[in-house]
């Protein structure tokens, strides 16, 4: 009776049930995976964001398909902080980027047709296009001296069903951003073949070198979906707020955009406290994102100093977001040692192949995760090798 979209295995996995078991137990555990900002002990201005919510405005509703204006211009004027011109009638506001995900293959997807998507990259996206009835085909990311867009199989991998390529700048957990020259063969590929780009930006802002990188929402190269929020961009994801920007050539621009309007209009999702509360929240970002940025830096640090005092393992290159790549021995499968450090050193860190990486020997940890738990894991990661 069930429909064949959602016949996932749900039944959890080793790890999964071996971190309830170590929990249930009430072990002592050192968490590598935390990704939750408002769990991490960043500071917050309390005050600032229960006000912004109690706006009298909220008590009327004016539904809006894109969102109210007050709360788009504020995205915009985000936007043009970064010396970027967006317009304000160019965004949807949605609850999350799941939504907006889901936006943007209602518009270009009809059942069984194909994205592809990088991997590694973050699994939701499985159950993202299962759930909108679209297949996903993975091109491949390879790491030489820092990591590339593998462009030849993913030339490859474009058939007639093809209607979009994902990029996550930066990608979530490599941390790469796309590169100038990566950014106009993407759109030489997406024009030449009539697809769209699909670019999710959430970690947009967090780049470890301090350079800010370009944003896909003013690409007009190609076709252009540009996804983000304030989950990560202000660390507030309980409050449920994100846009989609639709961009590229004006005449597909403008199609886009009104069949945007109807999906938007069917479901007028975002609740009218926090969208008025967006200028307010998007202004938090400041502060926490220096308090972000310095953890970063100091967790990679860390890392960076246990790493030299051993001759076993390595990390690989992050430019920029939450997470840093270990490679490490692979004398095991990665999700066995996952297991082993959980239950030997109390240790708790995502296995690679959480994050699709092909071979075993590849560990993945939060760089947002309180610095002196993350030196502590960290050491007792490493000294198990």
């Amino acid at each position: 009776m069930f429909a064949k979209r959602t016949n996932w295995n749900l039944t959890p996995n080793r790890l999964s049930q071996a971190l309830a078991a170590h929990r249930a137990a009430g072990k002592p555990l050192l968490d590598l995976t935390v990704s939750n900002p408002t769990e991490c002990g960043f500071e917050y201005d309390r005050s600032a964001i229960l006000n912004a919510l109690g706006n009298p405005a909220a008590l009327s509703y004016e539904p809006n398909p894109r969102g109210l204006e007050s709360a788009r211009r504020a995205v915009a004027g985000y936007y043009a902080g970064r010396n970027e011109d967006v317009s304000a009638e160019d965004i949807f506001l949605t609850t999350s980027t799941s939504e907006a995900y889901s936006y943007v293959f209602r518009t270009l997807c009809d059942p069984g047709d194909e994205v592809l998507i990088p991997s590694p990259s973050y699994p939701l996206f499985d159950f993202l296009a299962d759930i909108q009835d679209v297949s996903l085909v993975r091109y491949p990311l390879l790491y030489d001296h820092g990591w590339q867009i593998d462009f030849h199989t993913l030339e490859q991998a474009v058939t007639p069903r093809t209607r979009g390529v994902i990029v996550v700048h930066p990608n979530n957990p490599t941390g790469h951003f796309a590169k100038h020259a990566d950014i106009a063969k993407l759109n030489s590929i997406c024009s030449a073949r009539g697809i769209a780009l699909i670019a999710d930006e959430v970690f947009l802002d967090f780049s470890l070198d301090g350079m800010k990188a370009v944003s896909f929402a003013v690409n007009r190269g190609a076709p252009t979906f540009t996804l983000s929020g304030l989950s990560k961009i202000s660390g507030l994801p309980q409050m449920k707020a994100a846009w989609l920007i639709a961009g590229g050539p004006p005449q597909w621009k403008c199609e886009a955009l009104a069949r945007l309007e109807v999906i938007a209009d069917t479901y007028l999702c975002v609740n009218a406290p926090v969208q008025l509360a967006i200028p307010s929240f998007l202004e938090q970002r400041h502060a926490f994102q220096q308090q972000v940025i310095s953890r970063v830096r100091r967790n990679l640090a860390e890392l960076d100093r246990q790493l030299a005092a051993q001759k076993t393992s390595s990390r690989l290159i992050v430019e920029g977001g939450w997470c840093a790549v270990l490679r490490v021995p692979a004398t095991r499968s990665d999700e066995d040692l996952a297991i082993e450090l959980l239950t030997t050193r109390g240790v708790s860190v995502h296995p690679g192949h959480f994050y699709e990486f092909p071979p075993d020997g590849y560990l993945v940890a939060s760089l947002i995760t309180p610095e002196r738990n993350f030196a502590e894991g960290t050491g007792r990661l490493l000294s198990f090798f």
